[in-house]
């Protein structure tokens, strides 16, 4: 039976969008979030590949004498620039790539993105997996960089626009799910090629490839989305194409509504200038500080280097590697956790609740260094498995949480004049700060010791603030009915609204 999607329009009256799942939306959507998964890949495979003493030994050796120096410091035994450049330049590169990604998004399509997306992370692939010196790394990082950029940007908007409202989070939130399959994929990776000498590394980072061939292959099978073709002005194949997914023919409302967001839209000749309208402050702010947010929770300085970490309070290599391996397994499950209730008890009850157990856990794990690694021991097994458990359960947490709903709410909460540019900022943003944090991390956790984990715990705590006062919510609204019935009936982000006070600030 189809479902009846109720949608208040406003003073107009209640408009009814009829649609159901279709198998064919299913496809889609899980051939587009292979996205996800060479994102995913990436950061899993990063962490691992720059623990195996192969790799070390032949780009870093200075990285690998220190490693092996048995009175080395703990805590700063992998701290190298250089080796963190390895990891965070594909971010300052996807930085950049998803300004440009915004405007290819426009103009030709999410489809031609992902597309893009697929061919420059296989380019990047070859440049790594072949690498003879750090000039070839980091190129080919670079390119992967764009390749993600140029995903993550047509991605999570592809996913939000085939999707009927009444199931847009856990449709969206397959991206962030196939992220979490990527990481666990490359840890069991990085644990069965850590043994292969001397070229395990380049099977790892060659594995890249295949996800990349996916989307590549899974792009070409996939339709364009319907708001993209109306958008351009193929408004046949823009109602045949939301006919087709929403499995009725029934779809006048919703292409009317599309039709009247298209119209707007065009009127915005200069969309990331528009962005800097008043009443695009609420969008804007949400879409960047969600990205903030998410790097300065802490995962991904424990996803980038969770084998590191796991040597840095103990464990040989194999057994950090799968540690590592355990939490992946952890973050894919904990993921599914949020597919299935993210469009049942909102999103605001998932990032609240995650808040308070990711405190507690990054509370937790500082302590416990706190008092048992110092800067030459190594912490007792029992300690150990105790910190394992603790990284898992904070991984739990944000995997049903600041993770996917990072993507998914800055996806679904702007307008369609300027969804691809206010999209833009938000990736822009997450990569800047992915940037920052794999730059930094291993050079904080030299400095600032087990005190990292209280750092991190700290911005949880604004975290939560953030989302108690400031962010609404928006689980069952209509993709092109927010600024009506969210930000316009918000007690903050209602004052922004005004369109006479936004043409005062444009002049």
């Amino acid at each position: 039976m189809p479902a009846m999607v109720m949608s208040n329009a406003g003073p107009g009256g209640a408009k009814k969008f009829e649609g159901k799942i279709t198998i064919y939306v299913v496809i889609c959507g899980i051939i587009a979030a292979t996205g996800g998964l060479m994102f995913g890949y990436d950061i899993g495979i990063s962490g691992g590949v720059t623990s195996m003493d192969d790799f070390l030994e032949e780009f870093f050796p200075a990285v690998f004498e220190r490693k092996h120096k048995a009175k080395e410091d703990n805590y700063c035994k992998f701290d190298n620039q250089n080796l963190q450049l390895f990891t965070s330049s594909l971010y300052l590169a996807a930085l950049v790539a998803s300004f440009v990604a915004s405007k290819i998004c426009t103009k030709h399509g999410r489809k031609l993105t992902m597309q893009a997306a697929s061919i420059f992370f296989l380019v990047g692939v070859i440049l790594n997996a072949a690498a003879v010196n750090i000039a070839m790394l980091i190129i080919g990082r670079i390119l992967l960089g764009v390749g993600v950029g140029f995903a993550n940007q047509a991605v999570p908007l592809f996913l939000s626009e085939i999707a009927p409202v009444h199931v847009r989070g856990a449709l969206n939130i397959l991206f962030q799910l196939d992220v979490t399959i990527g990481i666990f994929v490359a840890n069991i990776v990085n644990y069965l090629v850590s043994n292969i000498h001397p070229w395990g590394w380049r099977l790892a980072l060659g594995l890249a490839g295949v996800p990349a061939m996916m989307l590549c292959l899974g792009s070409m099978v996939i339709a364009e989305t319907r708001t993209s073709l109306i958008e351009r002005e193929m408004l046949m194949e823009g109602l045949a194409m939301l006919k087709k997914i929403r499995g009725t023919d029934n779809v006048d409302a919703e292409y009317e509504e599309i039709l009247h967001a298209c119209e707007m839209a065009r009127q915005v000749k200069q969309p990331f200038k528009n962005l800097m309208k008043r009443s695009s402050r609420p969008q804007l702010v949400i879409a960047i500080v969600m990205q903030v947010f998410q790097q300065f929770t802490g995962i991904n300085a424990i996803m980038f280097y969770a084998p590191v970490l796991f040597q840095t309070i103990g464990f040989k290599n194999d057994a950090s590697l799968l540690s590592a391996v355990i939490t992946g397994i952890v973050n894919v499950l904990s993921t599914v956790v949020s597919v299935v209730l993210v469009d049942k008890v909102g999103r605001r009850f998932l990032l609240l609740e995650a808040c308070g157990q990711m405190l507690i856990t990054q509370v937790a794990i500082g302590g416990i260094l706190l008092v048992n690694l110092k800067a030459t021991n190594e912490l007792g097994h029992g300690v150990a498995v105790w910190v394992v458990v603790l990284v898992c359960l904070f991984v739990s947490s944000f995997a049903w949480s600041w993770g996917p709903l990072g993507w998914l709410i800055p996806s679904e909460t702007f307008p369609l004049a300027t969804r691809t540019a206010g999209y833009a900022f938000a990736v822009s943003s997450n990569m800047l700060f992915t940037f920052v944090i794999a730059q930094a991390f291993l050079s904080m956790m030299c400095h600032l010791r087990a005190g990292i984990f209280f750092f991190f715990g700290a911005w949880i705590v604004v975290m939560g603030l953030f989302v108690i006062f400031l962010l609404p919510e928006t689980k069952n609204v209509p993709i092109d009915e927010m600024t009506e019935k969210v930000w316009k009936q918000h007690w903050f982000w209602k004052r922004f609204m005004d369109e006479e006070e936004d043409k005062k600030h444009s002049v």
